[in-house]
């Protein structure tokens, strides 16, 4: 996995007709907390279907555990991210696809009742939906059969792979109906949150070899010093600090499996100016040196 240049993702999808996509990932022999999905968040919805390993994905401020099976919704810009909980292999599908896919049906008024408010983030399922209503774990064959057509691409997958998803969301949409007004006020508080930190994470990702003490950081979003640590870690799932050196050493490995700057070249391009310390901090996130890295 490589680390990813800007924070917003605007994932390529199948043709515009149907505006899906599929991700295999895989982390082979992954550590324990070794960050296996980095932080983003993009317009499309995202169904993460976990298949071997275990791990932590932190939905807007929320951490949700994953073993196989498990099956984790993304809403709509929803800021996510994610760490391994074992030493070992991590498999997981993203099945990813924009609201447009279901265009057709915005004349349905069974459609419009039921699915729609959840598509265009009226309402929000549980990001896992299983802990909440154990039925609908008889749903998730339905995603397994998305999978498998689209490794098939059998004729008129797409079809089929729409026809899949609509059916998922609307059986979902009958185990949690339009959710109360207290939870709404919920929602828009994680969305409040979530909006405000985009612009300094997005900073963070850009200015990834200047020195950026907590007392910046706080006073970029307008919060103190005390409630930013607080915000942050529920936010990311890790503290101010943790996140910054893992963006650092994720991008010090990208540029060392990518470019031939040395290795004390690259320590300032991450901004440490001391490659003693530098290499000590890679080894302690990625298990080995940077120059054991890139042989």
């Amino acid at each position: 996995m490589t680390y990813p240049k800007e924070l917003m993702e605007y994932p390529e999808l199948e043709e515009k007709t149907y505006p899906f996509r599929l991700f295999f990932n895989e982390c082979k022999e992954a550590q324990a907390e070794q960050n296996i999905l980095f932080m983003h968040w993009h317009e499309h919805f995202e169904i993460i279907v976990m298949q071997k390993g275990s791990a932590i994905f932190h939905v807007d401020s929320k951490p949700y555990y994953a073993a196989p099976g498990d099956v984790i919704i993304v809403p709509s810009g929803g800021l996510h991210v994610g760490y391994s909980l074992t030493q070992g292999d991590i498999a997981y599908v993203s099945i990813v696809f924009h609201a447009s896919l279901f265009k057709d049906r915005n004349q349905d008024s069974q459609h419009e009742q039921y699915v729609a408010p959840y598509l265009n983030n009226r309402y929000q399922f549980p990001v896992k939906p299983a802990d909440h209503h154990s039925a609908c774990s008889a749903y998730f064959h339905l995603l397994e059969s998305v999978i498998s057509e689209v490794i098939q691409q059998g004729p008129a997958f797409q079809l089929v792979v729409k026809n899949q998803l609509h059916l998922f969301f609307t059986l979902l949409a009958r185990a949690f109906p339009p959710q109360q007004m207290s939870d709404r006020h919920q929602n828009e508080r994680y969305s409040q949150s979530r909006e405000r930190f985009k612009p300094l994470l997005e900073y963070l990702e850009s200015h990834i070899d200047e020195k950026i003490s907590i007392e910046f950081a706080a006073k970029f979003v307008n919060l103190n010093p005390y409630h930013f640590c607080k915000t942050f870690k529920k936010l990311t799932g890790r503290t101010f600090i943790d996140y910054v050196n893992l963006c650092r050493v994720n991008e010090a490995e990208r540029l060392l499996l990518e470019t031939d700057y040395s290795v004390t070249e690259i320590a300032g391009k991450v901004g440490c100016d001391n490659p003693n310390y530098f290499t000590k901090l890679y080894k302690q996130y990625k298990g080995l040196t940077p120059s054991g890295a890139r042989r």
